[in-house]
């Protein structure tokens, strides 16, 4: 059931993570669910792996703290092995409102958790895997948005530049990484059932803007999580520095 390797998932325990998380247990990877807040999400999550035969733990960490990073990296590697695989997915969008109603907090957390827990994770990441340092290679995946070419205007450009800059980090680092035996790339996902739309505080946004999209409706979590770990996988051999945008044609 392990032999796919080593996944790390930020924000692992809800929406896209959590899917991601358990279509990696089911594709043989070991993997760690991390979580911010909602320990028994997580918990729950790694409990239902390991009662199916495969490997899983749920490991409490803020992804902008760089000793939480670092010890979640090694939590990871002590119990699972070492770490081939990182899905950066811990993301949120802040409160709906035009630029100039925003609290500067929210601007704040939001560039922090989207872009500053990008690079964290991602340099914890590349110090282990990078043939530079003596590993042994891997794949990256981070989760932007489609926000990031829209704009979200009049709900949050913020998140949206937040996005945009994950975009530039993913083709950026890809090429950095393309020697060293580790491929980066993204995916944008589009309007998706997930918890952000409420949290967001507009729990009707989903079924009022999944109208609009060209395929109709909005997408299921799953539906992302295949995408991540095809780019995760060894049929995206040829693929880095790359963000696919899976947004029902939004």
């Amino acid at each position: 059931m392990n032999g796919a390797g080593v996944l790390l998932v930020t924000g692992g325990g809800r929406g896209i993570g959590a899917a991601t998380v358990r279509l990696a247990a089911q594709r043989g990877y070991a993997v760690c669910a991390n979580y911010l807040s909602n320990s028994r999400a997580a918990d729950a999550l790694a409990g239902e792996i390991t009662a199916a035969g495969g490997r899983a733990i749920a490991v409490q960490g803020d992804v902008c703290d760089e000793a939480d990073v670092e010890r979640l990296f090694e939590r990871t590697q002590a119990d699972l092995g070492p770490v081939t695989a990182l899905v950066n997915n811990a993301g949120l969008t802040g409160l709906i409102s035009r630029l100039d109603d925003v609290e500067t907090a929210t601007l704040r957390q939001v560039l922090d958790v989207n872009v500053m827990g990008t690079l964290l994770c991602s340099r914890a990441a590349v110090r282990r895997m990078s043939t530079r340092h003596g590993g042994q290679g891997g794949a990256i995946v981070n989760v932007s948005s489609g926000a990031a070419s829209l704009g979200s205007p009049g709900e949050y450009v913020w998140y949206a530049g937040a996005k945009g800059a994950v975009d530039s980090i993913t083709i950026g680092l890809g090429r950095e990484l393309a020697g060293e035996g580790i491929r980066v790339n993204a995916v944008a996902p589009g309007m998706t059932a997930t918890e952000i739309h409420a949290a967001s505080g507009d729990a009707g946004r989903l079924e009022r803007i999944g109208k609009t999209v060209p395929l109709g409706r909005a997408a299921s979590a799953e539906e992302v999580a295949e995408p991540i770990l095809w780019l995760l996988s060894d049929a995206a051999s040829y693929i880095t520095g790359t963000v696919l945008r899976v947004a029902g044609g939004r």
